[in-house]
């Protein structure tokens, strides 16, 4: 139950939730199917890894656009230029992150 003072959500909050809940859900879902098709020493084609990439990709974007919501968009102004360069840093931080994994299991693919 809200209370009456309590400010509404923001119009993307929902939608980010469905984005991430769903792209998790087809990451998960990718990774369990693909160890089942590999269990018996089967290989993968490297297009399909594509799935869990780009679905990651969903998971981190709808984290970090959350989590603008919840700490830059609802700040006071005084003090919305500081959480804007941290959340920045942050958010630069996470997508290399996630580039760093990407690449480093693309380029282990690839030698192997």
């Amino acid at each position: 139950m809200m209370q009456p003072n309590a400010p509404s959500p923001h119009p993307l909050r929902k939608a980010l939730l469905i984005a991430e809940f769903g792209a998790l859900a087809i990451l998960l879902g990718s990774m369990a199917w693909f160890s089942s098709h590999t269990a018996d020493g089967g290989t993968l084609q490297a297009g399909w890894l594509l799935i869990p990439a780009l679905a990651s990709l969903v998971v981190f974007l709808s984290f970090i656009g959350l989590m603008y919501l919840r700490w830059v968009a609802a700040a006071d102004a005084s003090s919305r230029v500081k959480h804007k360069i941290i959340f920045g840093l942050l958010a630069a931080t996470l997508m290399g992150v996630w580039l760093y994994g990407i690449t480093n299991t693309w380029l282990s693919i690839q030698a192997g």
